[in-house]
């Protein structure tokens, strides 16, 4: 009779370990995410329809997008504030390159890409080969690419954006089964993150991305190319941004201030989901639920009635926070 109830609360007390073991590995975003989605559905019963949900995901895909590019920088020890600007350029360059003729939508696109990669590429070298401080060199990028855009449009937006251009930030596929509409801008976000997921999580890169960000110097001592793995998270880093600047712009407009925050919007988002400023920390689906965890809790301000100023509160709120948690944990190992 003893034995089994002493082999009864063993095996209770067992499962209990194992099932907060279980918990314990699940990232903190992902519960304060449903905990916000379930006070701002309780707020606004808009977002409890599967038309609210949708147009929530789909004005939120740019911004999973822009912290994913963040995320690769930041996993590999920098930062990256050009990410703003770059989508200021998109926005700007892509309407006066439209000419208002649906035709040039893909080209425009493509040349978009191409710029992105050339300033990711800029950013890359100028951090790993002059080794400028990569938060100097991308906000010195980030004033290079503001001012070329309004010089290359005469310092005021010109022309609109087409359909074709503006379908994949605010258009829909119909006839969908369950939903009924599905975003594109949504199909384009999850394309993004399994592509992402699987360089970042299965590939030797990935590994040497966070290697490089967690010691550089045992990164070198194993044969890691340290200058090419730092350029190449550049290089993602602004293609993504491209990717969503033409997202961004085709749901919001044209507009000379339309990229102004994203960067920081971008690290904060990657804070939320888990990264570690200073590198050697990341995960794509967190980072991708941090964006959508930021993006909620700022509807949440906004239905409580709360002004605009105190996003930005938040934001570098989180930041500091996030920077003091690196500092105080490197002053534990020391």
């Amino acid at each position: 009779m003893t034995t089994t109830t002493t082999t009864g609360k063993n095996g209770f007390t067992s499962t209990l370990n194992t099932t907060w073991q279980i918990i314990k590995q699940i990232p903190p975003v992902f519960p304060i995410f449903i905990i916000l989605f379930i006070i701002v559905s309780y707020l606004s019963p808009t977002y409890s329809s599967t038309v609210g949900i949708l147009a929530f995901l789909r004005r939120t895909a740019p911004l999973g997008i822009f912290a994913v590019g963040q995320m690769f920088v930041l996993a590999s020890g920098g930062f990256d504030l050009s990410i703003g600007s770059i989508v200021t350029l998109v926005c700007l360059v892509s309407s006066l390159l439209l000419n208002n003729d649906p035709a040039n939508a893909y080209s425009s696109i493509g040349i978009m890409l191409l710029i992105g990669a050339g300033i990711g590429l800029t950013n890359g070298l100028v951090v790993s080969f002059l080794k400028v401080p990569s938060f100097i060199a991308t906000l010195g990028m980030m004033l290079i690419v503001r001012g070329m855009a309004l010089y290359w449009v005469g310092g005021a937006p010109k022309g609109y954006f087409t359909d074709n251009w503006r379908m994949w930030g605010r258009g829909y596929i119909e006839n969908v089964p369950i939903f009924g509409r599905f975003p594109i801008g949504m199909i384009v976000l999850i394309v993004v993150g399994l592509i992402t997921w699987y360089i970042f999580h299965r590939t030797n890169y990935g590994k040497q991305v966070l290697a490089v960000g967690d010691n550089v110097r045992a990164a070198q001592l194993s044969g890691v190319k340290v200058r090419l793995v730092r350029t190449g998270a550049f290089v993602i880093s602004a293609v993504l941004a491209v990717i969503g600047g033409i997202m961004f712009g085709g749901y919001g407009g044209v507009n000379v201030t339309i990229g102004e925050g994203l960067e920081m919007s971008a690290i904060a988002a990657c804070v939320v989901g888990g990264v570690l400023l200073g590198g050697g920390k990341g995960s794509v689906i967190s980072v991708i639920f941090g964006a959508y965890t930021l993006e909620i809790l700022f509807s949440m301000l906004n239905l409580m009635g709360l002004p605009k100023p105190y996003k930005d509160t938040i934001q570098g709120a989180i930041i500091i926070a996030a920077v003091a948690y690196v500092a105080l944990s490197q002053r534990k190992r020391r």
